[in-house]
């Protein structure tokens, strides 16, 4: 996967860069810039350790948000401008592109193996916010293909149990702390895989 730097810094800082970007989205529920404070993060393992992957999960303080990122070393064939959330120097690897990870197939890929391989997310190495993690539950007993599934990313996220309708191959369940590190722990949906078509997960 790609290495954690312990330590290192971006320029601009989170604080800054993201708010205003939330702002933008349609699935934001207000319309000022929020001021986001942390409740968790999690990372997925690129296979070739050249992208970071990491979902954070920030609150307005009446809702919580989920914001997945890829964090690439030059700009990424194939997604378009509206999907970059920003440029960043980062203190350690220098520019950083930073993509919202809903439109990065690298994000999508790595979500379908969660869930095809029932697996957990890796730890962010973070310290600024309660334990985060987040799980695959694999609902099909054939093999989840690429191109017979697509995800559903829930950009609110809510403590509960999801159902599921036919057409539902997993799921990814999240725990995170919402009052903190060291507090009562929660859980809930962060997203939904489907088959594109009846039968064709096989």
């Amino acid at each position: 996967m790609a290495k954690i730097h312990a330590g290192a810094t971006l320029t601009p800082p989170f604080r800054e860069f993201l708010p205003p970007w939330v702002a933008r989205q349609p699935w934001y529920r207000r319309t000022a810039a929020p001021v986001l404070s942390p409740v968790g993060f999690f990372r997925f393992e690129d296979p070739a350790g050249q992208v970071g992957v990491e979902t954070h999960l920030v609150t307005d303080g009446s809702d919580l948000y989920q914001i997945p990122m890829t964090y690439r070393g030059a700009p990424a064939e194939g997604l378009t401008e509206n999907s970059l959330i920003t440029t960043a120097r980062h203190s350690v690897l220098g520019t950083r592109w930073i993509y919202d990870g809903r439109a990065d197939p690298l994000w999508q890929d790595r979500v379908l193996h969660l869930v095809r391989t029932n697996g957990v997310s890796d730890p962010s190495g973070r310290r600024d916010s309660g334990s985060t993690r987040a799980r695959g539950v694999r609902l099909l007993a054939d093999q989840l293909k690429t191109d017979a599934a697509r995800v559903e990313l829930l950009r609110v996220v809510v403590p509960g149990s999801p159902a599921a309708t036919p057409d539902t191959a997993g799921f990814v369940m999240g725990t995170w702390q919402p009052d903190g590190p060291g507090t009562a722990a929660v859980s809930g949906c962060l997203a939904v895989v489907r088959t594109t078509s009846p039968g064709s997960a096989g």
